[in-house]
């Protein structure tokens, strides 16, 4: 059904595709109509950050920013679904147009800015989302007026106000769309930010009497020098978990494209190889009691596999949905069963 309503979609503007996908997503949950776009997926239980998913694929954070369809989106079968990024405050993000496909190399540009209608608004939608199914991750970020020594007030501000609501949270520090954030990402700068939010998730665990899971994003461009410092600082810090990664600023691999110059974050099919290092060299850094999510570039079952490969123990897909749809989920929950299965039947799993 998708194929059928791509050509139209992809007619229009991005951004304006975007809302009406997730329109006609939201139609299709309310009126029983999902099984039409997704196919029934098998349970595939996963366990990491000490919580247990439905399967191991997940929404990444950006497609629905404010929370407003979780529960549709939960419906094609993700495993978890990542909202956000959230702000302390209604922010409009960047001047439009800010959304950029790139049909020919499966990828998309975006300098959306963070734009959301702040956190108190997204607490209003989870409270009132069902939540039947797999797990809500809730992603946050600071305002783009914030200073970067005033980073640590936004930060928290956001993680107290959804920690009641989220199975994890996820901060984020890699965008390459707020000028100054990935500053955050440098050693001494990084040590200091996630050690206030952890002594802030103890405070916050204590008072509402659950540990809610913390994970910090990072993004595909650090060197292998500053892979090995975050690396080490987020070891040190014992934080959750580590999400690898978001999107790159890179354009050697979409060269020659009449968008390749739009400004903003690259995410996409060129992106798998870049992410998939990234994430391999953490995963040899960091304990391996601490889980990794793999993201960037999956369009297909064996992308997720690759990733599962590297060291994930979860993988999130958000580019390759708009390309291929809803199937993806599917694909990729079959492809990992699949790795899975393979020593038991004396094959070998894929490397």
């Amino acid at each position: 059904m998708y194929s059928l309503a791509r050509p139209f979609l992809f007619a229009l503007d991005a951004e304006r595709a975007h809302g009406l996908g997730l329109n006609a997503l939201e139609l299709a949950w309310r009126t029983g109509t999902t099984p039409l776009l997704a196919g029934r997926i098998a349970p595939l239980p996963t366990n990491a950050f000490g919580l247990s998913f439905p399967n191991p694929v997940g929404l990444a954070a950006g497609l629905d920013k404010n929370g407003e369809h979780i529960d549709a989106l939960l419906a094609l079968g993700f495993g978890f679904v990542e909202i956000g990024t959230i702000t302390p405050r209604p922010q409009e993000g960047n001047p439009k147009p800010r959304l950029f496909r790139l049909p020919a190399h499966q990828a998309i540009i975006n300098r959306m800015g963070f734009n959301n209608l702040g956190v108190d608004a997204l607490v209003r939608n989870v409270e009132r989302a069902k939540r039947r199914t797999g797990l809500l991750g809730i992603n946050i970020g600071k305002n783009k007026d914030t200073p970067n020594e005033r980073a640590f007030d936004d930060y928290q501000h956001c993680l107290q106000k959804v920690y009641p609501l989220a199975d994890y949270i996820t901060v984020n520090i890699s965008s390459p769309n707020t000028a100054g954030l990935r500053e955050l990402q440098e050693e001494n700068a990084l040590r200091q930010l996630v050690s206030q939010l952890r002594d802030s998730q103890e405070s916050l665990a204590a008072q509402h009497g659950k540990r809610v899971p913390m994970l910090v994003k990072v993004a595909p461009d650090l060197s292998d020098r500053d892979i090995d410092a975050a690396a080490r600082v987020l070891s040190e810090l014992q934080v959750d978990g580590v999400i690898a990664t978001n999107t790159t600023i890179d354009r050697s691999a979409v060269a020659g494209d009449r968008q390749a110059d739009q400004a903003g974050g690259l995410s996409g099919a060129p992106l798998l190889g870049q992410s998939t290092l990234v994430l391999r060299r953490l995963r040899a850094r960091l304990p391996e009691s601490m889980p990794l999510i793999g993201v960037g570039g999956i369009q297909s079952g064996a992308d997720a596999v690759a990733k599962m490969s590297a060291g994930a123990a979860l993988v999130q897909c958000y580019s390759g949905l708009i390309f291929r749809g809803p199937a993806l989920v599917q694909d990729c929950v079959e492809a990992i069963r699949r790795r899975r299965e393979a020593p038991s039947r004396g094959a070998v799993a894929p490397l």
